[in-house]
């Protein structure tokens, strides 16, 4: 029975049962009929051996186990054809999924190669419209330029024949002219030969008349003046009239001119200003007419004098001292109508010559006026003139005047070794002339650069002589000082500037700023502190820092020392400016790259720096 159950092989069939033939079946069948016959065919040996062992398992022991055993197998062969039938569904999906795939994918290329037909067709339509518009206008071009080259062709046939037709019109017109001309001239020359005696007659009669006229007029002149001298000379009370008359006359144009010119100066004095001076604080007509407000604000102004003459001017003390006893003595001078001192201040440019004139005039209650030497050469002739005017304005002044001449020694060098034109030594010649004696109306006070190129008779005018040398290390940290104050905090304090300062230590970036400075004149510090304004301005939050003020302070030395570089020979000496200082040799590249305050204090060596403080 085991082999039912597929232990062993099936038995084996008896011998004396014959083997199943096919030859059974008929010979005379065709195929189909014998595929039909096969199908129907019944085998009951399979019966048999499965009823046989049919009754061996019902006599076995082990029946039940047998076929719980065969429903366990039955049921494993079933769920294992239902996982079967599940992977079958799985993979039918998945052949339906992938097909699918498989049809999306055809489809998107058949679409991308349709997007690509369309574009390569839109591209070759496209390109056809464009050749055919391209042909379209090169066909209308060559069509207009056919009837253009039609029209201008048109018009140069209809402008020749226009300028034939005129220029015919011309000749036939000249011909005329030229015609009527030589007709009009046969009958005037026929006229003239006819009156020929007409003609004559006239202007004998015409020439009688004017001979005529003229020998009257003669007699009757003759007569009338013959007359005149005859009574004037019988008649003595009439020629003395006449003589008295032609007396007066000529005294009236003499003292108008003179009343004139005399008029002229008195009004030029009081109303307006001679051409040489360029700065004045005395008020005129004129510049009140013009600027009437300036004008109140001076006048108010004058009434404030201020209590210190060096207020707002930093300089040595021991010049600051001499200075304040020469304000001083001015300003009793002034009270007590005295004789005023002349004076004569030397020095590099920028040191405060000017300024402390201007402070000195309005301290001591003067006026001032300010000119320079290098107006006077181009006047030339007239140079002599404008100076006699200069002094006569001056003297007219009841406060005194204070006259500052900028540049003295342009027109007031040497006449021993100095090469001066005729118009410069006359006009050095007025100056001395109107300088011979003090003055209880004008201050002379001459400023130069090379005092020593002055005339030795310009020296004896000067009563005192004023040194003004580069500010050291002290005053370079007062007016650094004061220029900051001026220019960066109090426009700060503004609040509608825009201006603003970083916190920072004010007082040391001024000390470090004047160790820097060294050699720089009081209008070269000024300029730096108008130079942080303007940075400042410049920035994007108008915010001034340390850094800024260090840079643009590097920047200040490096063009001093460039300047100094450019100076000759000459202006270097200690002779001739003694108050140029020595510098380290100036190098182009250091414009290139910013230095630090420590660099640029490293490359000043210490002998210098002790030579400039002093």
């Amino acid at each position: 029975m085991s082999w039912l159950f597929g232990y062993s092989s099936p038995p084996k069939p008896p011998a004396d049962m014959p083997p199943p033939s096919e030859d059974n079946t008929p010979q005379n069948l065709t195929k189909a009929e014998k595929k039909a016959m096969e199908a129907y065919r019944f085998d009951s040996s399979a019966l048999e051996r499965a009823a046989q062992a049919a009754r061996e398992l019902e006599r076995s022991r082990h029946s039940k186990d047998a076929l719980e055993l065969s429903k366990l197998q039955e049921s494993t062969r079933q769920q294992e054809q239902l996982a079967k039938i599940k992977e079958y569904e799985a993979a039918i999906e998945q052949a339906k999924v992938e097909q699918k795939r498989i049809d999306h994918e055809e489809r998107r290329k058949t679409l991308q190669e349709e997007t690509k037909q369309h574009q390569v067709r839109a591209q070759y339509q496209d390109q056809l419209s464009k050749k055919r518009y391209e042909e379209q206008l090169a066909q209308q071009q060559r069509s207009q330029e056919e009837i253009l080259k039609k029209q201008e062709e048109s018009v140069a046939k209809q402008e020749a024949l226009r300028r034939a037709t005129i220029e015919h019109e011309m000749e036939l017109r000249e011909k005329n002219k030229l015609k009527a001309i030589e007709a009009e001239a046969r009958a005037r020359a026929k006229a003239d030969r006819e009156n020929r005696d007409i003609t004559l007659e006239q202007i004998r009669l015409k020439a009688a008349e004017n001979r005529t006229t003229i020998l009257e007029s003669i007699q009757t002149a003759g007569s009338v003046i013959g007359t005149g001298v005859s009574a004037l000379l019988t008649d003595w009370q009439r020629t003395a009239t006449a003589v008295g008359g032609l007396s007066l006359l000529a005294l009236g144009v003499y003292s108008a001119r003179g009343a004139t010119s005399v008029a002229a100066r008195f009004i030029e004095s009081r109303i307006g200003k001679p051409t040489l001076v360029r700065e004045t604080s005395r008020l005129s007509l004129l510049d009140a007419a013009r600027h009437p407000i300036r004008t109140a604000a001076a006048a108010v102004a004058k009434f404030r004098a201020p209590a210190d003459a060096l207020a707002g001017v930093v300089l040595a003390p021991s010049l600051e001292r001499r200075l304040r006893d020469v304000a001083i003595a001015a300003k009793n001078t002034r009270r007590n109508r005295g004789l005023y001192t002349n004076l004569l201040m030397y020095g590099p440019p920028g040191t405060g010559k000017t300024l402390f004139s201007k402070k000195l005039a309005k301290h001591s209650g003067m006026e001032y006026a300010i000119m320079t030497g290098g107006d006077v050469a181009p006047m030339g002739k007239d140079a002599v003139a404008a100076i006699h005017k200069v002094f006569d304005w001056a003297n007219t002044s009841r406060k005194g005047v204070l006259l500052f001449i900028d540049e003295a020694d342009a027109f007031l060098r040497k006449r021993s070794t100095e090469a001066l034109s005729e118009e410069l030594r006359a006009a050095l010649n007025a100056f001395l002339y109107r300088t011979s004696a003090q003055s209880g109306r004008v201050m002379l006070v001459l400023a130069s650069n090379t005092p020593h190129h002055l005339d030795s008779a310009v020296h004896d005018r000067i009563d005192a002589l004023l040194e003004f040398p580069l500010p050291t290390l002290e005053e370079r940290q007062r007016l650094l000082r004061l220029y900051f104050d001026a220019y960066i905090l109090q426009p700060a304090a503004d609040k509608q500037s825009r201006l603003s300062v970083d916190r920072f230590e004010y007082g040391e970036l001024c000390d470090e700023v004047a160790s820097l400075t060294g050699g720089l004149s009081g209008r070269a510090l000024s300029k730096l502190g108008v130079a942080w304004q303007a940075a400042a301005y410049a920035s994007e939050d108008g915010r001034l820092t340390r850094r800024m003020c260090l840079d643009i302070c590097h920047g200040a030395v490096l063009q001093y020392r460039q300047k100094m570089e450019w100076l000759s020979a000459e202006e270097k000496s200690r002779s001739m400016l003694p108050y140029l200082r020595d510098l380290p040799p100036f190098d182009p590249a250091e414009t290139e790259a910013p230095e630090t305050s420590e660099t640029l204090k490293a490359k000043v060596p210490e002998a210098k720096k002790v030579d400039l403080e002093k």
